[in-house]
């Protein structure tokens, strides 16, 4: 244990040093013109995967990614809020079909992580066909 902790202060130590270099060397720069601004955080496009997760926020279906909901014209599916999966009708699976087949491909994981978020269940048979989509989209 006393190894461990001593190696975890040996790494902060390094890291300390080499970040202190590293602004040096952009202060030195800075002065000799060679760089006009010191480097600054970049916004990443909110359309992109920012590359920093195993998988996208953008293509995940797990709700717990994003607690934000957004809606997808689709805000009449609210009153299935609660309503069981295999509970639903055959005009109730048209109607999410119809949302499902209008909107791009790449907008499908954001959707049904919003009917998560809003406590919707999508039916058995529309749920298959998203995960395919979701599958082709992924291959």
């Amino acid at each position: 244990m006393f190894y461990l902790a001593l190696a975890l202060i040996f790494i902060g130590v390094i890291a300390m040093i080499a970040g202190a270099i590293r602004n040096r060397n952009l202060q030195k720069k800075l002065k000799s013109g060679e760089i006009k601004e010191l480097p600054s955080i970049q916004q990443i496009n909110n359309m992109e995967c920012c590359g920093q997760h195993e998988v996208c926020e953008k293509e995940s279906l797990l709700a717990a990614v994003s607690k934000e909901i957004e809606y997808y014209d689709d805000e009449e599916l609210d009153r299935f809020r609660g309503i069981e999966a295999g509970e639903y009708g055959s005009d109730a699976e048209e109607e999410f079909r119809e949302i499902l087949y209008t909107m791009r491909d790449e907008e499908v994981a954001g959707w049904v992580r919003s009917l998560q978020l809003r406590g919707i269940n999508l039916p058995d048979d529309v749920r298959d066909e998203v995960l395919m989509i979701i599958a082709d989209r992924r291959s």
